[in-house]
């Protein structure tokens, strides 16, 4: 399944971000950039707002963020309601990110080799969420955006 792709960087994950648009264009995905485009320093809270709304109102179907880490900009996407923003340093982690909660931007740091970032992407975007008893609780964590 193809999917539209909302991707945005801090300065740190520069080249990672064109390596990942890179995979995501041979896999038959749309992507949309909302940045940092330069590596003159940004703030990641604002390149996460973008990703994270865009996938919150469902203008894109999934969404990817880098930093150097990947914590920073976890942190800040998971401020909008609506938003599952999963950190994953290995396909594990994100197979499970999507299986058992229907994560839907997927964080990762711009330090990963090509190789695992290239697995790590295709991972979470090729796997489904189960629904079933994790239903429930990804119900749950969306009932917490409301109090």
């Amino acid at each position: 399944m193809t999917m539209h792709v909302v991707i945005g960087t801090d300065h740190r994950g520069i080249k990672p971000k064109e390596f990942v648009k890179k995979v995501l264009a041979e896999t038959g995905h749309t992507v949309e950039d909302v940045g940092s485009f330069t590596e003159d320093s940004v703030d990641y809270p604002d390149i996460a707002l973008k990703v994270a709304k865009e996938v919150a109102s469902g203008k894109a179907d999934a969404g990817i963020l880098i930093c150097d880490t990947g914590i920073g900009m976890s942190i800040a996407a998971n401020k909008v309601n609506g938003v599952r923003a999963a950190l994953c340093y290995d396909t594990f982690c994100a197979t499970r990110a999507r299986q058992h909660n229907d994560a839907n931007i997927l964080c990762i740091g711009g330090r990963q080799d090509e190789n695992a970032t290239r697995e790590i992407v295709g991972a979470f975007l090729s796997t489904t969420f189960e629904g079933g008893r994790h239903q429930r609780r990804v119900e749950k964590i969306s009932a917490m955006e409301e109090d």
